[in-house]
């Protein structure tokens, strides 16, 4: 091989984030999900089908599930095109739906501090734009 044109670091290519709005896909039901807690590392076993744990769960939630509009999902979009802009991230490509967004994104940087930055930045610009609440989750 031959060392010269092997990039050696820490990054891959590209992140492909995924998020989901508030209330839209909580833990036990049948199509299974990660937490922070170790069950979010490729090869981990997933949070599968547990009704009691669901049940909890929507037990839990204090508030309804919250989906996006067409206008909402328009300032997501540009709120996360604002954060790649701001920061230098290359966004290859993104979807805003209604109940979650998927991003492909080119940067030097751990994929949590570029989701957090994404999730911030929609939900201030959302807030700021008067299409959610000031407390309403998102």
């Amino acid at each position: 091989m031959n060392e010269e044109i092997w990039d050696d670091n820490d990054y891959p290519i590209a992140y492909f984030i995924t998020f989901r709005t508030h209330g839209t896909w909580l833990h036990g039901d049948g199509r299974t999900s990660v937490d922070r807690h170790g069950k979010n590392r490729f090869g981990q076993e997933k949070i599968g089908l547990d009704p009691m744990f669901s049940v909890l769960m929507d037990r839990n939630m204090n508030s309804e599930p919250f989906l996006l509009n067409g206008s909402q999902r328009k300032i997501v979009k540009l709120a996360i095109i604002t954060v790649c802009e701001f920061r230098d991230y290359v966004l290859k490509a993104i979807n805003v739906r209604t109940n979650h967004v998927h991003a492909v994104v080119h940067a030097q940087i751990a994929p949590d501090k570029i989701l957090n930055a994404f999730k911030a930045n929609a939900t201030r610009e959302l807030r700021q734009t008067g299409l959610v609440g000031p407390d309403q989750k998102v």
